[in-house]
């Protein structure tokens, strides 16, 4: 009997080396799908593109993802449902395309006053790992991230409020209201219809992170951009993957996984700041003008935002939702952290 016993442990052992020489072809490979939104040649699409490569590395091939950027899987606003659905496996996209969905986290789209991608990009994470907020639980948070200050970019100069009389500024969701407190009118369209909307005359300004000026080529269309930093608001970002399909990765798989996003959260806050470097020094030479504000001048943008964050707190209130401690919490980090 005892001499069975080792035999069958030698045989074990002699099947499993065996799996192991096959080549990865021939052992059974998780294959994932992952749906972006942006255009492949954009520094986002990129970057993400290069955390599934970056997966797929330290896997040891066991996890392969196919990456479908440009909205070739599904439209932006069509994502997180999607990867909920099992359409998609992973998605990236941004939380105000459906608004109301995600209710809590639209607190990291009011006009804060952003001075970089990278701080707001740490904000939103941490404000994730605080409140748990429990939009997010038909799904695997990834990892989260925002972009740098959006603030006004404009075909003629905006050196004070009064400038702004009568503009019609290209905004969605909550970046319109920002553009109704300061006294201009508010124009909805994608991105991808800017270009044109400002050339055309249909607009005669963005709201957008500087990095747009380069990447979208708005600077060719506009000629000044006004930095309301005190005043400057960020946007949302999801990378999120389907729960079931997360919850049948191998342990070590998802252990992998979770330390590469770890790294991409500080990867990615770093890469908006570059793009947006980029985007100014790129518009710099092309003659667009960068007007700064007066203090005072500041200070008076900034006061027009606090009926926008009451309303965020009484409209979380009324749901049973921690707005106030959610916008106390990222008011106070962004208070420390960009001194």
């Amino acid at each position: 009997m005892k001499d069975r016993v080792c035999g069958l442990v030698v045989l074990a052992l002699i099947g499993s080396f065996s799996l192991a020489a096959l080549p990865l072809s021939a052992q059974e490979v998780i294959t994932l799908r992952y749906a972006h939104f942006m255009p492949p040649t954009t520094a986002q699409a990129m970057n993400s593109e290069q955390w599934c490569r970056e997966v797929e590395k330290r896997t040891n091939g066991k996890v392969k993802i196919n990456f479908y950027p440009g909205s070739t899987l599904m439209p932006a606003p069509q994502t997180y449902d999607s990867v909920v659905k099992g359409i998609a496996d992973i998605g990236w996209s941004i939380m105000s395309y459906t608004r109301g969905k995600f209710p809590l986290t639209e607190v990291i789209d009011l006009p804060l006053g952003y001075k970089s991608g990278y701080t707001a990009t740490k904000l939103i994470n941490a404000y994730y790992e605080k409140f748990r907020p429990s939009e997010f639980d038909e799904t695997k948070v990834l990892y989260l991230h925002a972009h740098g200050p959006g603030i006004l970019t404009t075909k003629r100069p905006v050196y004070k409020l009064q400038d702004l009389k009568g503009m019609k500024i290209r905004s969605t969701g909550l970046s319109a209201k920002i553009v109704q407190a300061l006294g201009a009118a508010p124009v909805g369209m994608p991105i991808t219809e800017t270009y044109d909307a400002l050339s055309k005359g249909v607009a005669d300004g963005v709201l957008i992170p500087v990095e747009g000026l380069r990447q979208w080529k708005i600077a060719e269309v506009t000629r000044c951009t006004t930095e309301n930093y005190s005043s400057a608001y960020s946007t949302g970002f999801f990378c999120v993957m389907n729960k079931s399909k997360w919850n049948s990765l191998p342990p070590d798989v998802q252990k992998t996984i979770e330390k590469i996003d770890e790294e991409w959260i500080d990867k990615t806050g770093r890469l908006w700041d570059t793009i947006d470097k980029d985007g100014r020094d790129w518009a710099a030479k092309q003659g667009h003008k960068f007007i700064p504000l007066s203090k005072e001048e500041d200070g008076r943008w900034a006061s027009l935002m606090t009926p926008i964050l009451d309303d965020y707190v009484k409209a979380m209130k009324a749901r049973g939702l921690p707005g106030a401690e959610a916008l106390k919490f990222c008011q106070d980090y962004l208070g420390k952290s960009q001194k």
